[in-house]
């Protein structure tokens, strides 16, 4: 059996090629690395770079030689623009990777006969949503770029399952976190963020007051139900959650723990979330400032009942283990980026 991962030099793409290999599929992966980093791809039983070529899934005509040749039974579509400020300051860019880049790939999926594609998608398109869990069936609309473009890309996955008979599978991804999560590049993910300040011994900055909750999930349980879903038939969308939320000063409290550090954290306005993207504060029409403490004060919290009623799934890593888990990891990738 043979699967194509994109995005595939990412966090969550190079582990999931990493299972897929331990578990006996012959893995192909993409990556135009203007995200991913081959370190991704290095494990200790083996080296994956050489299953992955450089090549961008807007190239349609790549893509098209590359499915001819190699006759995938899967795809997981891992690759895409994921930062909130990067899709916002530049949303020509990210609607052409998070939503026509994965058209080619259902285009050639559909040409090709490839079995089932599963499409990374986000828990952020119920960032409107006021009912908590929230469940895969009703929310509305999101708002900004980013989630729109996973809205937009969810809706053309139904539109190829129901017109062609497709299997397609859209996972909505909590706020993932593990080992191999990169917090380095210009705004990291909060937990890959913190673990980096408290290793550094700075004093992080936060927005608000801390107390907002968001629903996390660690790599492992989400590749577990990746995995699952590949024999479903038709179109599915599933909440990838541990049904739990942590606040931000809950996770700082237990990463500092974990760390032996105590250093209080700053808190900031949330209109000063974007700072570092000045282009978003420019402008005739400049970012309402409601909407970024709307997002900076967002309440995350998904219904998972889907997931282990249809796949017989649950979170297996509790949210301290998985922490701790991932201190190791980053703390060990830190003191060798220092050296």
């Amino acid at each position: 059996m043979k699967a194509l991962v994109t995005g595939a030099a990412g966090f969550i793409g190079g582990q999931l090629s990493h299972a897929l290999w331990q578990s006996g599929w012959d893995v192909v992966g993409i990556d135009n690395f203007s995200y991913g980093n081959r370190d991704n791809l290095r494990f200790a039983d083996t080296d994956l770079n050489d299953n992955v070529q450089t090549m961008d899934i807007r190239d349609y005509e790549a893509i098209a030689r590359l499915f001819e040749a190699e006759r995938f039974d899967i795809v997981y579509n891992i690759a895409g623009i994921a930062p909130l400020p990067d899709c916002q300051s530049n949303p020509t860019e990210a609607a052409s990777v998070n939503i026509l880049g994965l058209v080619n790939l259902l285009e050639c999926s559909r040409r090709m006969g490839v079995e089932h594609l599963v499409q990374a998608s986000t828990n952020a398109i119920y960032e409107n949503e006021t009912n908590f869990p929230s469940i895969e069936s009703s929310y509305p609309p999101p708002t900004l770029i980013y989630p729109s473009t996973k809205y937009c890309a969810e809706q053309f996955c139904r539109s190829y399952a129901e017109t062609y008979g497709m299997n397609i599978t859209c996972l909505r991804f909590a706020n993932v976190y593990g080992p191999h999560i990169d917090c380095l590049r210009k705004q990291p993910p909060f937990v890959g963020y913190m673990i980096r300040e408290l290793y550094y011994d700075r004093v992080p900055d936060f927005h608000s007051d801390g107390n907002q909750r968001r629903d996390y999930i660690y790599i492992d349980d989400l590749i577990d139900l990746a995995m699952r879903v590949s024999k479903r038939k038709g179109f599915d969308a599933v909440n990838v959650s541990s049904n739990q939320n942590y606040s931000v000063k809950e996770l700082y409290s237990m990463a500092s723990e974990l760390m032996g550090k105590s250093i209080p954290a700053r808190y900031n306005p949330s209109q000063h979330y974007w700072e570092k993207y000045p282009s978003l504060y420019e402008g005739v029409y400049p970012i309402r400032l409601e909407i970024l403490d709307h997002e900076v004060n967002k309440y995350s919290l998904c219904d998972n009942r889907h997931a282990m009623r249809e796949y017989g799934w649950s979170p297996k890593v509790s949210m301290r283990e998985g922490l701790k888990r991932v201190i190791e990891s980053e703390c060990e990738m830190l003191k060798k980026h220092d050296s």
